[in-house]
Order: C-alpha cells, then structure tokens, then sequence
C-alpha cells in the first residue's frame, strides 16, 4: 500500500509545484501556499516509497518509518481536504490501511494457528 500511496503523493505534489489549477483555494487555519502543499505531498510520497521498499526488503527500520510517514501523511492529508477532498479522503483511507497493517502483531502460538 505504501508503493501506491507514495506515487500517487508525489505526483500530487508534482501538481501542486507546477501550480495546477486542479486544487481550490479556501480560506481556513491550514492555508498554505499551493507550491508549498506540493513539497509537502512530495517529500512525503519520496519517503512513503522509501519506508515501502524498506519493508518489502525485510529491512529492521522499514516497519518503523511506515508508520511514522504514513501517520505524517494522514494528518497532512486531513489538513488538505478543503483543497481537493476527492483526493484527500481516499488517501487518508489508504493511509489508516497502511497504519493498521503496519501495527498488527502477529502472534505465532505453538500448536500452528
């Protein structure tokens, strides 16, 4: 899940930098810049993929650092929902996946179950 999210939050942060016309500017509390949403989806999305191949690599720290960018990017995402919710609300889905698969502990008992 984190080598889909990380992509599709770069390229929303690619969108972003070139200043899309695709995202509506509000007025609320979190409101920044355009391009600095788009570094932000951006550098989120790098280390989205990066945690990604660290845990498919069966890295020690990956399994650590996709939880903590995916939690990043679930708050990150709520904060641009009043810019493009379509967007926004399936990515915080992905995210809460990310977050739950992440954080199960598997428990192997004895008898094989």
């Amino acid at each position: 899940m984190m080598m889909l999210s990380g992509p599709l939050s770069i390229l929303m942060g690619a969108a972003g930098i070139a200043q899309d016309s695709l995202f509506a500017a509000s007025r609320y509390s979190y409101r920044f810049d355009l391009t600095a949403w788009g570094w932000i989806h951006l550098v989120i999305g790098v280390a989205l993929v990066v945690a990604g191949l660290g845990v498919l690599a069966g890295q020690s720290w990956g399994r650590g650092a996709g939880v903590a960018v995916a939690a990043i990017s679930l708050i990150t995402q709520f904060m641009f929902v009043p810019y493009y919710p379509l967007w926004a609300i399936p990515m915080m889905t992905i995210d809460l996946l990310i977050l739950f698969t992440l954080t199960r502990v598997h428990i192997e008992t004895s008898d094989g179950q």
